[in-house]
C-alpha cells in the first residue's frame, strides 16, 4: 500500500513538471551569452577608470575624464551587447530565471580581475564563486513558466496594481535618500551605497526592459505595441534608470575592488529584482511550495557565496608577514580601495 502510494505520488509529480517551455529555453541561452559579455566588460571599464583616473580626475572622485578614454568605451560597447541580450532574455523568459544566471558573470570578472587586474582572490573567494554558481543553478532549475501576455496593456495593469506601486514608491524614496544623505558622507568608504542605487534602480529597470522586451516581441510578430503610449513610458523609464545605474556603478567600480563589487552587485540586483518580479508578474502563483522553498534555498546559498568571497578578499596565508600585509594594503590605497573597508574585510 505504501509502495502504491509513493508510486503515485512520483507519477504526479513527473506530471506536473513540464521541463523548459521553448520561450524558456532562449532566454536561457540569451543570459548566458550575455553574461559572458557583462563579466568582460567590468574589466575592461575598470582598466579604462584607472587610465583616465592617472591623468584626470576619477570617477569616484565626481570625475568624468573615463568619457575621453577609448578603452572605457571599449568596455561599455561590451557591456551593452550584453545587456542587449539580456534584454532579449527577458522577453521571453520569467526575471526569477534570467537574473539568477548573472552568477556567470561573477566568475568570469573575478577570473579576469585575478589575472589582468593582479587582484588577489583568496581560495574561499573562488568557494564563494563556486556556491554562487551552485545556489543559482538550483533557482534555474526550479523556476516558473513565461506568463502568457497578449498586450503591453496587460503589464500595465500589472505595473498600476497597488502592491507594486507601494514597492516602486519606496525604491524611489530610498534612492533619494541614498543619493542625497549617504553617498556624499560614506560612498567612498562602504561600498553598500554605491552598489544600493543600483541595485534598487535596477529593480524597477529590469521590470521595464522586461515590459519593453515583451512589446517589441509581440510588435515582431505581427501585434503593433509601439501605438500604446504605455510602451514608450516603460521605455523612458529603462533610459533614466540606466543612466542612474551606469553613474553609480562607475563610482564603485573606480573605488572598490572589482572582485568584491561585482558579486555585492549580482546579490543585492538579483535579490531585489526577484522581489519586484514576485510582486508585479506573481511568478509564485504559478508554482508549488516545494520550488518556492527550493528556489529560496538557492538564494540563501548564492548570499553565502558572495559573503564568503568578501570576507576573504584580503585574507593572506598564515604565513604572510606583517610588513607584507601593510606593504599590500599600500598598494592598494593607491589603487583606490580605501583603507577603511580594507579593515572591515579583516
Amino acid at each position: 500500500m505504501v509502495a502504491e502510494e509513493a508510486a503515485a505520488a512520483t507519477a504526479a509529480a513527473a506530471a506536473s513538471y513540464t521541463g523548459i517551455s521553448s520561450d524558456n529555453t532562449k532566454g536561457l541561452v540569451l543570459a548566458l551569452s550575455s553574461s559572458f559579455f557583462i563579466g568582460a566588460s567590468f574589466i575592461i571599464k575598470k582598466k579604462g577608470l584607472k587610465k583616465a583616473g592617472s591623468s584626470g580626475v576619477r570617477a569616484g572622485s565626481g570625475g568624468y575624464s573615463y568619457l575621453y578614454e577609448p578603452l572605457w568605451w571599449t568596455g561599455m560597447i561590451t557591456m551593452i551587447v550584453g545587456e542587449i541580450a539580456n534584454f532579449a532574455a527577458y522577453a521571453f523568459a520569467p526575471a526569477i530565471l534570467v537574473t539568477p544566471l548573472g552568477a556567470l558573470s561573477i566568475i568570469i570578472s573575478a577570473a579576469l580581475a585575478h589575472i589582468i587586474l593582479r587582484e588577489r582572490l583568496h581560495i574561499f573567494g573562488i568557494l564563494g564563486c563556486a556556491l554562487c554558481v551552485v545556489g543559482s543553478t538550483t533557482v534555474v532549475l526550479h523556476a516558473p513558466q513565461e506568463r502568457e501576455i497578449e498586450s503591453v496593456k496587460e503589464v500595465w495593469d500589472l505595473a498600476t496594481e497597488p502592491a507594486f506601486v507601494v514597492y516602486a514608491t519606496l525604491v524611489v524614496a530610498v534612492v533619494v535618500v541614498l543619493i542625497f544623505h549617504y553617498v556624499p558622507q560614506y560612498g567612498q568608504t562602504h561600498i553598500w551605497f554605491y552598489i544600493g542605487v543600483c541595485s534598487l534602480v535596477g529593480s524597477l529597470s529590469v521590470m521595464s526592459v522586461k515590459a519593453l522586451g515583451i512589446a517589441l516581441k509581440l510588435t515582431f510578430n505581427g501585434t503593433n505595441q509601439l501605438v500604446y503610449p504605455q510602451t514608450w513610458v516603460f521605455a523612458l523609464v529603462v533610459l533614466v534608470c540606466v543612466l542612474t545605474q551606469m553613474n553609480y556603478l562607475n563610482k564603485a567600480l573606480d573605488t572598490f575592488n572589482t572582485a568584491v563589487v561585482s558579486p555585492i552587485y549580482y546579490v543585492m540586483f538579483t535579490s531585489l529584482t526577484i522581489i519586484a518580479s514576485v510582486i508585479m508578474f506573481k511568478d509564485w502563483d504559478r508554482q508549488n511550495p516545494t520550488q518556492i522553498v527550493t528556489e529560496m534555498c538557492g538564494f540563501v546559498t548564492i548570499l553565502s557565496g558572495t559573503f564568503l568571497l568578501h570576507k576573504t578578499k584580503d585574507m593572506a596565508d598564515g604565513s604572510t608577514s606583517f610588513v607584507i600585509r601593510a606593504t599590500k594594503q599600500a598598494e592598494n590605497i593607491e589603487e583606490g580601495i580605501p583603507l577603511t573597508l580594507r579593515r572591515q574585510g579583516t
